[in-house]
């Protein structure tokens, strides 16, 4: 039976013009100004019920994209997908609670070029390069940066109950018991023969039986001692996984960036 925890595949990006921000809801958003009415106005749009601290932090996320676009002076098309494509990754990473880090910022740089071709029905040309480069610098900034801590809060933790069961070591404890004579020796006790004369002048000596040493607290203390390492084995492997992620990631948007902008 495979009890392996697989991460989930990401979704596959499509087009998000209108999809969660409608064109209303934009007309809306531009005449809010404040930050709490801002925060009432995203939470009916994107039906935000959710217990604190869950609730403000989601919140913030997208008030800060929202301001992110009018410091950018985006369309409400552009503003309207972008805030999808936030939410999309949001959703991407709080499917598990397994490292994915590589597999939503990859899902993210797929949705930024459905949104920034044209090739309908599959994509539309919303954002320029030079905009698409400034919204994955943004990304790389906020969300990516703080991907860990995004993880820890929406995400429940995974608990490793681990049950060890041993063949031929008994559950109880170790009793020892007195050894049982061969059927042989069941047959001359039921007819004990007349003794000899050595035996009737010196009595037999019987030695005293050995208690062995407590085996299951030394199978236990040995069996703390195995998962403790491999307990270790394992953090150090993820740490590494974790770094080897980041690498790639920041090497990919360095790539990116430095990629030509294509012809129109």
């Amino acid at each position: 039976m495979d009890t392996q925890i697989k991460i989930p595949d990401p979704p596959k990006p499509k087009v998000l013009l209108w999809a969660d921000v409608s064109y209303n809801d934009m007309e809306e958003i531009e005449k809010t100004h404040c930050v709490d009415d801002l925060e009432r106005v995203l939470g009916r749009v994107f039906r935000i019920d959710i217990p604190e601290p869950r609730r403000g932090i989601l919140l913030e996320l997208y008030v800060q994209t929202v301001l992110f676009c009018r410091r950018s002076s985006f369309s409400r098309e552009q503003t309207s997908a972008l805030l999808s494509i936030v939410k999309s990754m949001h959703q991407a990473n709080t499917e598990t609670s397994l490292n994915n880090m590589e597999e939503c910022f990859e899902y993210c740089s797929e949705l930024l070029l459905c949104h920034s071709i044209r090739r309908p029905p599959f994509s539309v040309n919303l954002f320029t390069f030079q905009e698409m480069n400034q919204v994955l610098t943004y990304i790389r900034n906020t969300y990516i940066r703080h991907y860990n801590l995004y993880k820890y809060i929406f995400t429940p933790r995974v608990r490793l109950n681990l049950s060890l069961s041993y063949h031929g070591v008994p559950e109880d404890d170790v009793t020892t018991k007195a050894p049982t004579p061969p059927e042989g020796e069941k047959e001359s006790a039921t007819q004990p023969e007349e003794p000899s004369p050595a035996e009737t002048q010196e009595p037999q000596r019987t030695e005293p039986i050995k208690t062995p040493p407590d085996s299951k607290a030394a199978l236990r203390a040995i069996i703390q001692q195995a998962v403790g390492e491999e307990g270790m084995r394992v953090s150090r492997q993820m740490e590494r996984r974790l770094k080897e992620a980041t690498e790639k990631l920041n090497n990919a948007l360095t790539s990116l960036q430095l990629q030509p902008q294509g012809k129109k």
